[in-house]
């Protein structure tokens, strides 16, 4: 059972106990069954034949409604091609205020929207002080929202209840810092479950270190989805297969042997292969 404030979602695999929790509650509280869940805090869910689809057109819509790029002419991708937002450049913006509250806005739409996640965490990168780039870039993905609002993701209902993770970084991509972003997602059978874009706390010195740290990232969530699946009754979560395209990266993660130039990423290394043994 989820609760948040007033709003009440009840799930179960028993019907009978679902209804007697209901009836329960009904008599001490007094509340309206509104049915099967549609809509729930501007997330929209439709029940289709293979599976549940999550989205949030709605709060899409009204955050074009609200900027004004309602029927602005249609973008590709979520950020312009070779895109490199650097902190100097451009003037500052009058009023940040307006920056910052329609990236708070996207950060909430990345609950469903995998695809615009590495360019919200760009763009909150000059929440302090946005210039006349960032806003243009910003510009950039409400022009691709417009044409992609309707878009989600299915939680399919065939398959194995199976876990694996990808994971991926960008090295030293960050111009201002050279610090490296770290990519990841989960999925449980074929759907998405978890997914993050970050830029990585430390700098990296090689493209193997910057992929290494990204892979522990994802051991870290793929961890703690398993406790939290475990508690929910979904059983033989384990072994966790995480996939990684960079071979030095397999190789540290492989060789139990410490050697001078991976010492400075000891921790990532014991506790990728403490969780991978």
């Amino acid at each position: 059972m989820v609760v948040y404030v007033d709003d009440i979602l009840i799930t179960g695999s028993n019907i009978n106990d679902i209804a007697t929790l209901k009836q329960h509650l009904h008599s001490t509280f007094g509340i309206k069954d509104l049915g099967y869940l549609h809509y729930f805090l501007g997330f929209e869910i439709t029940h289709l034949p293979d599976g549940i689809s999550l989205s949030q057109r709605k709060f899409a819509h009204d955050l074009l409604l609200h900027t004004g790029f309602l029927n602005s002419k249609h973008a590709a991708t979520p950020l312009p091609l070779h895109c490199k937002l650097t902190m100097e450049e451009g003037d500052l913006l009058q009023d940040p205020s307006y920056y910052r509250t329609i990236i708070g806005k996207l950060n909430f739409l990345t609950n469903t929207r995998p695809d615009i996640s590495y360019a919200v965490q760009t763009l909150s990168q000059f929440m302090q002080s946005p210039r006349t780039s960032h806003m243009i870039a910003l510009e950039h993905t409400l022009r691709y929202l417009q044409g992609t609002a309707g878009q989600g993701i299915l939680l399919r209902a065939d398959g194995p209840l199976l876990l694996k993770a990808f994971s991926d970084s960008d090295w030293a991509s960050c111009p201002n810092s050279r610090r490296s972003v770290t990519g990841y997602i989960v999925l449980m059978g074929s759907s998405p479950i978890s997914w993050k874009s970050k830029k990585q706390p430390t700098v990296s010195k090689s493209s193997a270190e910057a992929e290494y740290r990204a892979m522990s990232q994802a051991a870290v969530e793929v961890t703690w989805l398993v406790r939290l699946l475990s508690e929910l009754g979904v059983p033989q979560l384990q072994p966790v297969t995480l996939h990684c395209d960079n071979q030095s990266a397999l190789q540290i993660a492989k060789n139990p042997v410490f050697h001078e130039r991976t010492k400075h990423i000891e921790i990532d290394c014991h506790f990728t292969r403490e969780k991978g043994a």
